[in-house]
């Protein structure tokens, strides 16, 4: 099993580690890990990792078995040798993207309360699946209130909560595609807002900024019907 580190710090984007083991596609796993790997619609992290006589650039980063993280390296790359101590690089800026998309869509899901039924994050487009009957009656009042939103400034933060009291509060899961990762005892709660003054609250595994201003402003792109009740709503960030 590799340690998340993304999940306490996902502002941490240089750290070192110990190869723990290479898999059977090539892959590395650490004791543990900076990088993010895909997964609940985010793509995974990223980066590259140096040791004493070496370095391997990193395509992507998935999950592989029993907990552990798994550093793809791109193509021709060797690998560094098991036990090796390595320094772990993230590719800041593609991270940063990922936040501020991920962070945007969680609001978006504020401002269009209906059932998510998917999603996708990306660098350049992100999209939230809802279902949606009926087309936006306003699209430009949707991104202006979602704008709104991301200049309180309000502030993000992580806590965890057990099995049994997401069971008992099923209102915490918007998704309907996907459900939150159950069976290791607890769960991890992305808020927006203090506890107070609460915006959004929902499971999530992936990595935000700490404040909504850091997203900065957003457009709406698309909405596209991908079904009878089910509509598609594209999102940009605009700088």
């Amino acid at each position: 099993m590799s340690e998340p580190l993304y999940q306490d710090d996902a502002y941490l984007s240089k750290v070192t580690g110990r190869v723990v083991s290479h898999t059977d596609q090539g892959g590395v796993v650490l004791d543990q890990s900076l990088f993010y790997p895909t997964g609940g619609g985010q793509p995974g992290d990223r980066g590259h990792l140096t040791w004493d006589g070496g370095q391997m650039a990193i395509a992507t980063t998935v999950k592989g078995e029993d907990g552990a993280i798994v550093l793809v390296p791109a193509e021709g790359q060797g690998l560094p040798p098991v036990e090796a101590e390595v320094v772990q690089t993230l590719d800041w800026d593609l991270r940063m993207l990922h936040m501020r998309m991920h962070t945007a869509l969680h609001l978006l899901s504020v401002v269009i309360p209906l059932p998510v039924t998917g999603g996708q994050i990306g660098a350049e487009k992100s999209r939230l699946d809802f279902a949606m009957e009926h087309p936006l009656e306003d699209k430009q009042a949707v991104e202006d209130a979602l704008n709104d939103l991301i200049a309180r400034d309000l502030e993000v933060t992580t806590r965890w909560i057990s099995d049994a009291e997401l069971e008992a509060n099923p209102g915490l899961v918007k998704t309907m595609s996907v459900q939150p990762p159950k069976g290791a005892g607890q769960v991890r709660l992305v808020r927006i807002g203090t506890e107070g003054e609460q915006v959004d609250l929902q499971p999530c595994g992936g990595t935000h900024v700490s404040r909504t201003a850091e997203i900065g402003r957003v457009r709406l792109g698309k909405v596209e019907k991908k079904g009878r009740m089910n509509r598609r709503v594209a999102l940009h960030l605009k700088a």
